[in-house]
């Protein structure tokens, strides 16, 4: 039976993603196995693989992260961080609130809150 999926999202440059996934998003880094990371956040986890050739403004990777509440807060942090790539909140035709932002090796996180 599956028991959780976890996203296995690209790195060009290691430390750039610990820093970017650290800062902005409080997650650790739990493991570092040279070519590949895992990173927790209580007990969510993303693992990170080395894609050094990958070009950020022609990735296709993305996830989509639901959040349970403070997705305002969350978007005025990242806000007031200069965070480039910060697509605005809003409010879809679906009844999500939501966001995006781009990590610095081109992956597209969308965080989702239902109203």
């Amino acid at each position: 039976m599956i028991t959780a999926i976890i996203p296995k999202l690209p790195f060009i440059n290691k430390q750039q993603t610990i820093d970017f996934y650290g800062k902005h998003l409080d997650f650790v880094l739990s493991n570092d196995y040279e070519d590949y990371l895992l990173m927790l956040q209580g007990e969510l986890e993303l693992h990170f693989f080395s894609y050094p050739k990958l070009i950020p403004g022609k990735s296709d990777f993305m996830i989509y992260l639901r959040l349970d509440r403070d997705i305002e807060k969350l978007y005025e942090r990242l806000a007031s961080g200069n965070m480039p790539h910060l697509y605005k909140l809003e409010t879809k035709p679906w009844g999500q609130k939501e966001f995006s932002i781009v990590d610095p090796n081109g992956t597209l996180l969308t965080f989702g809150m239902g109203s």
